[in-house]
């Protein structure tokens, strides 16, 4: 008899595995980018009348549109449920989610190298710096 995985004996790398199966795939296209954010400015909307809007916005045939629909609906992103298209993550949610992960991979997850990677190349104005300063003493609350 085969035996199950509980919680308890799945292996750390398998842990992250699932983890990551869990997440929405959260890498765009430029072309992905608008049409998403067609969606979460319209949404929800039906799916007919997104073909309609992207025909207008990006010149895409209806096939098109359906497409990269279902792709994106299979990445976790949106849902189309009996013909009406929503978000199943909001558009801040997705781009703190893409700034994260731009953290994770280039920075190995530590979020004062990037600030010093970034400050090296651009220097951050009073404002800027008050208004890191006021997040982080929320983030600490």
């Amino acid at each position: 008899m085969r035996k199950l995985k509980t919680e308890g004996n799945i292996k750390p790398e398998e842990k992250s595995e699932m983890k990551q199966k869990a997440k929405p795939e959260i890498k765009l296209g430029v072309v992905e980018s608008r049409f998403a954010d067609l969606i979460w400015s319209h949404e929800p909307i039906a799916s007919g009348e997104l073909a309609k809007l992207c025909e207008a916005e990006l010149t895409w045939k209806r096939t098109t549109t359906y497409n990269v629909l279902r792709k994106l609906c299979d990445r976790g992103i949106f849902q189309n449920q009996s013909g009406t298209v929503s978000a199943l993550i909001s558009r801040q949610q997705f781009y703190a989610a893409q700034g994260e992960a731009i953290v994770d991979e280039a920075f190995g997850g530590s979020l004062p190298a990037f600030i010093a990677a970034f400050t090296r190349r651009k220097a951050l104005t009073t404002e800027e710096i008050e208004e890191i300063r006021r997040m982080i003493d929320e983030a600490g609350t």
